[in-house]
């Protein structure tokens, strides 16, 4: 994030160029662009939600003996080894 304020500053308050600034940092002109684009790192967002085809049938049961475990005492609770 440091660098980010930096490379920011360099291009538009010291008015350099973008190339200079680039080998300067070790970045790319790209990144340097889109540093400029954004005040704040947009950062990375998911598009899709996790497919999990191999644990899926299995996710009501791990459900219910999580749900279970909440129950029982710490030491009689179920490990992920365990679950697994």
């Amino acid at each position: 994030m440091e660098i980010y304020g930096r490379v920011r500053r360099a291009v538009l308050v010291d008015g350099r160029s973008q190339r200079e600034v680039a080998r300067e940092f070790g970045v790319s002109r790209k990144t340097v662009q889109k540093m400029q684009r954004y005040a704040v790192p947009p950062g990375y967002q998911r598009q899709q939600a996790v497919r999990r085809p191999k644990l899926e049938p299995w996710l009501g049961a791990i459900d219910a003996i999580l749900e279970a475990d909440k129950k029982v005492p710490a030491k009689q609770r179920h490990t992920a080894k365990r679950i697994f």
